[in-house]
């Protein structure tokens, strides 16, 4: 009878023990953070929660691969059984932006010079370049007008004819 008493107390004993090694959700959660903190360059703002052994982590990595061994460094710490990365990368860097063309081109001399001749026989009409543009003042009459957009379709020229009237 005392040799079954002892065996069961030591059987309780062991049980216990073995129940109370377990590691605790709060020291592996500062296991965890502390692994992270090993690593600044690679993520900013490190959070850790866990629940039950499941490591919840999050933050901004600066890549995949430093979301990668965040993961792998939480995983090596004792007691964890899973983890769950919550990550953030930053965003990409805006795309650069060309100039626009009207402001690195200019209308060759042939172009102007067409667009000069087509112009020399309407009277009250004047012409400036701007850049790969040609810029049309005055007053016109409504079948002037539609010769000036034939002679500057057929040039093959921007134009800016806002500033034409019409001629009364």
């Amino acid at each position: 009878m005392k040799l079954t008493k002892l065996l069961m107390a030591i059987a309780i004993i062991t049980t216990v023990s073995f129940v109370s090694c377990k590691p605790k959700d709060a020291d592996i959660k500062a296991a965890v953070e502390a692994k992270l903190n090993a690593m600044p360059d690679m993520i900013k703002g490190a959070t850790v929660d866990v629940t039950d052994g499941v490591a919840t982590l999050g933050g901004e990595c600066k890549d995949d691969m430093c979301k990668t061994e965040c993961e792998k460094a939480a995983k090596e710490v004792k007691g964890v059984k899973s983890v769950v990365a919550n990550f953030t990368l930053p965003a990409p860097p805006p795309p650069a932006v060309a100039p626009p063309a009207s402001l690195t081109t200019t209308l060759d001399a042939a172009a102007q010079q067409k667009v000069k001749d087509g112009l020399k026989d309407i009277k009250g009409v004047t012409v400036t370049f701007e850049g790969d543009k040609a810029v049309l003042t005055g007053d016109v009459s409504k079948a002037d007008r539609m010769k000036i957009m034939q002679m500057l379709a057929a040039a093959k020229v921007k134009s800016d004819v806002s500033k034409l009237g019409d001629k009364k």
